[in-house]
C-alpha cells in the first residue's frame, strides 16, 4: 500500500463524513447544463510526502506522468501562456481563440525582476538561490499577482512554493487556495513531487518532503459517488520514480527524463463531468 493512497483514502473520507455540503448558488463553477456546481468541503488541509521514502503517485487509479510533467514544464520551464505549447488539451476550456490563458500561471514565472545581483524571473532566482544562497529562508514563488487577476483566464490554484534547504536536503511547501480532489489531487502532488526532486537534482541537494497546504479542499457533488468507489479498491505499493541523472540544467529536462518503474494500479476512472 502506497503512502499516497493513505493519505488520499484519508482525506477523501474526513471530506466526505466531516466535510460541509455548499449549495450557495452564487458558486462560481458551473456544469455543462449551466447548473451550480456544489462542493464538500474541508477548510485548510495539510499533507505531507517525504519524497525519500516513496514517490507519491496514486495507485488506486492510473496516472499518466509524463502528461502531468510535461504541464509542470510548460510553467515551470517554458513560462508559457499559451495551449499550443501544451501536449495535451487540459487548459482548452480556459484558453481564448489564440490558445492564451491570459497573464496566469507560466507568464507569470517569466516576469523579470531586480535583485542586487540583477535580474532574475522567479524560477530562475529560485535555481540561483539554492546553489549559492542555500541557507536563505527566502527562495519561494508567488504567481498569485493582484495586478494582473483581471487578465488571466482562470486565477492561479496552486499559486506559491516555498524551498527550504536542510544539510543538503531539499524540502519544500506548495500552496494551493483551491483542490478538486477527484480531478487535481493526484495530479499536483506528483507535479510538485517531480519539481523538487529537478531542482533538487540540479542544485547537488537531495529531495526531502513535500507539504502540501490546501486551503479550500472539496469534492464536488457530481464526482461523490465516484470518489466513494475509487477509495474502496486495491492498493498498490508505491512506484519507482528516477529522473535522468545525466541532467543538471533544469531547462534540459524533459517529460522522457522521468522514468516509472513496477507502476501497477487500479482501472481508468471513465470520463467525469468536470466543473468550470
Amino acid at each position: 500500500m502506497s503512502k499516497f493512497d493513505r493519505t488520499f483514502i484519508e482525506t477523501c473520507r474526513k471530506i466526505l463524513s466531516e466535510g460541509t455540503l455548499v449549495t450557495d448558488e452564487r458558486t462560481r463553477p458551473k456544469w455543462d447544463d449551466g447548473t451550480p456546481a456544489y462542493t464538500k468541503k474541508l477548510f485548510g488541509v495539510i499533507n505531507r510526502y517525504n519524497l525519500a521514502e516513496e514517490f507519491p503517485l496514486i495507485t488506486l487509479r492510473p496516472i499518466s506522468l509524463k502528461s502531468a510533467v510535461d504541464e509542470l514544464l510548460w510553467i515551470w520551464q517554458k513560462k508559457s501562456n499559451n495551449v499550443h505549447d501544451l501536449h495535451s488539451h487540459i487548459w482548452d476550456a480556459w484558453a481564448d481563440e489564440n490558445g492564451s490563458i491570459g497573464k496566469a500561471y507560466g507568464y507569470q514565472m517569466g516576469i523579470k525582476h531586480q535583485y542586487k545581483e540583477g535580474m532574475f524571473d522567479m524560477v530562475d532566482r529560485v535555481l540561483y538561490d539554492l546553489k549559492n544562497n542555500p541557507c536563505s529562508r527566502r527562495i519561494m514563488t508567488n504567481i498569485y499577482n493582484f495586478a494582473d487577476l483581471h487578465e488571466m483566464a482562470l486565477y492561479p490554484c496552486a499559486y506559491s512554493m516555498t524551498f527550504n534547504v536542510t544539510n543538503g536536503r531539499l524540502d519544500a511547501i506548495l500552496n494551493q487556495r483551491s483542490q478538486d480532489m477527484l480531478a487535481a489531487n493526484a495530479w499536483n502532488v506528483a507535479q510538485y513531487a517531480i519539481l523538487v526532486m529537478m531542482f533538487a537534482q540540479v542544485s547537488g541537494l537531495k529531495a526531502g518532503e513535500l507539504v502540501h497546504v490546501i486551503a479550500d479542499c472539496h469534492i464536488y457533488d457530481r464526482h461523490i459517488p465516484i470518489v466513494e468507489e475509487i477509495i474502496e479498491r486495491e492498493q498498490f505499493d508505491a512506484p519507482a520514480v528516477t529522473l535522468d541523472p545525466s541532467v543538471t540544467d533544469f531547462y534540459d529536462f524533459t517529460p522522457d527524463s522521468v522514468t516509472v518503474e513496477n507502476y501497477r494500479h487500479g482501472e481508468k476512472v471513465g470520463k467525469f463531468p468536470v466543473a468550470v
